[in-house]
């Protein structure tokens, strides 16, 4: 039977020639549920360029044949894994989606209501251009390197899923030794790997390449705050952030990082215990030397009634601590009963200028002991509810102008409490989780005080990683043991070399792989994004 593949078994009309395809028109497939866009304008050029360095080609295609061979066996592998799964010999077991989330498409199972950007779509879009047209070019160029000219490249649209193709001669393909078609139907996998790797590498590179121009790891910039952002109203474009709780920040991911352990913090109350056992959990014991003055002049609130604080003000309570002396004091009015007590309404920007106390501040300052206080106050910890974080902000602002000709990222800890018209301080009283992606931070500062480029490094390193992914996700869903795609190609090629089976026995083994291969995949890809959602 006369036909011509066109990579994943489609059956046409063949030409009888080893010669380069020259195709005048090329008609493009329109139906209700699949339309296709045909090309051949780089037939030549690349059939030109394949032969022309063949030799090198086939070298580099054959490193791609043992690679391509070694993933399919690995994902076969985990497609076993997900049909015992399946089977119930591990039932509820998740682990596998969660690692697939999270190292393959760079997600996490703990997010919840995920949503993803204009911007995102656009480097997704990019990305996905970027990953189809390596991986296309690598079947055209082996394909050119053992004399076959591919007969068009098709863009395609089937039902709601995109994709693109390469059309060869089917029967010269047929007649190419085993080894040679391999390293037809491998290329695309090994171009993506590679394109993996090489995103890999410029991530790596990336710092030390754009070191001229910019600052690296010495404070995440504010490049956007979202209008809806609890912070819109105190950080904007150009500002520095300094530290988080007097964690000190050196660049996004750390920013993201603590966020998630003051939010993990803000969620460890504990049934049965009183309001103040809970409020120093979530506040991870983390006070203020409160003076005897000021605490007369704040306003008392029973705890009794659920009663809160005016605005502008935040509620205060008492730590117990063992190495605190007790202060007998008939104006406080504060005990450590388990059902009652009071507490103080204060302002934040007072309480920030005050000194530390309480065991959670340990870790950053060594010179501390416990909440231990000078006599003329005692120590005050944030009175939080389940799920709310009392957060200390520190940042970097570019004005006013003489602050752009200081190192602003080198301000310390111990300075930040003096008057410095660069360094600002601000508290959020909430859910954490709630700031985490409402900022738009980049790791990179520039070294000129304009505006332009700013957003360079962002975009760069976003196109990086996405291609990264997309490119990783092309590589592995075209090595799975599935209909239509490359697997299905090398999968028929590889049952050849089993020639102690009979020729209708390697293809019923063949079908029955192929069959498997889909419903395991496709039941894998519903668990992990149902495992998203």
């Amino acid at each position: 039977m006369e036909g011509r593949r066109v990579r994943r078994f489609g059956r046409w009309r063949s030409n009888q020639t080893l010669l380069p395809v020259r195709v005048n028109r090329l008609s493009n497939a329109v139906s209700c549920w699949y339309c296709d866009c045909k090309s051949s304008i780089l037939n030549e050029p690349l059939f030109r360029f394949g032969r022309r360095y063949s030799r090198f080609l086939k070298a580099w295609f054959s490193m791609g044949v043992g690679f391509s061979l070694a993933v399919l066996f690995a994902v076969t592998m985990i497609l076993l894994y997900e049909i015992v799964q399946i089977l119930c010999l591990y039932y509820g077991n998740t682990q596998m989606s969660n690692v697939m989330n999270k190292y393959l498409f760079g997600f996490s199972s703990t997010i919840s209501g995920l949503t993803i950007s204009v911007a995102d779509i656009g480097y997704l879009c990019m990305s996905s251009f970027i990953s189809v047209s390596v991986h296309e070019l690598g079947h055209a160029l082996a394909a050119a390197s053992e004399g076959i000219q591919m007969e068009y490249i098709a863009v395609f649209l089937a039902v709601l899923f995109p994709g693109a193709l390469l059309a060869f001669n089917h029967e010269l393909l047929q007649a190419l030794s085993k080894v040679s078609a391999l390293q037809i139907y491998c290329a695309g996998i090994w171009h993506n790997a590679v394109l993996c790797a090489v995103c890999a590498w410029a991530l790596f590179l990336q710092p030390f390449i754009l070191y001229p121009f910019y600052i690296h790891d010495e404070g995440p910039m504010v490049l956007e705050v979202s209008p809806t952002s609890p912070l819109a109203g105190h950080l904007s474009p150009g500002d520095v952030i300094i530290s988080l709780d007097d964690f000190r920040i050196n660049n996004a991911q750390e920013w993201s990082q603590i966020i998630d352990v003051l939010t993990e913090h803000s969620y460890q109350t504990f049934q049965n215990h009183s309001l103040l056992e809970n409020s120093m959990k979530s506040s991870s014991g983390k006070g203020y030397c409160i003076p005897y003055s000021l605490v007369e002049e704040g306003k008392r609130v029973s705890l009794e009634g659920n009663r809160t604080c005016p605005d502008e003000l935040s509620a205060f309570i008492t730590i117990p601590c063992s190495d605190q002396a007790m202060v007998d004091d008939d104006n406080l009015e504060v005990n450590h009963q388990r059902d009652g007590g009071v507490f103080h309404c204060f302002y934040d920007k007072d309480v920030l200028k005050l000194e530390k106390c309480g065991d959670g501040w340990g870790r950053l300052h060594s010179n501390r002991s416990s909440c231990f206080c000078s006599k003329e106050g005692t120590c005050f910890l944030p009175l939080l509810s389940t799920g709310v974080a009392w957060v200390k902000i520190t940042y970097s602002s570019p004005s006013p102008l003489q602050c752009l000709h200081l190192g602003r990222t080198r301000v310390i800890e111990d300075n930040i409490s003096k008057e410095n018209p660069c360094v600002k301080t601000f508290v959020f009283v909430g859910d954490a989780i709630s700031i985490k992606h409402s900022v738009l931070l980049t790791s990179y500062q520039p070294r000129w005080s304009a505006k332009f480029g700013a957003h360079l490094p962002y975009v760069l390193e976003r196109l990086l990683m996405f291609t990264f992914h997309v490119s990783m996700i092309l590589a592995l869903l075209n090595s799975l043991p599935v209909y239509f795609l490359d697997g299905e190609a090398i999968s028929e090629v590889v049952s050849h070399y089993f020639r102690i089976l009979s020729p209708r026995r390697r293809r019923t083994i063949l079908q029955y792989f192929l069959f498997g291969g889909t419903v395991a995949s496709t039941i894998m890809f519903v668990r992990i994004f149902l495992v998203l959602l």
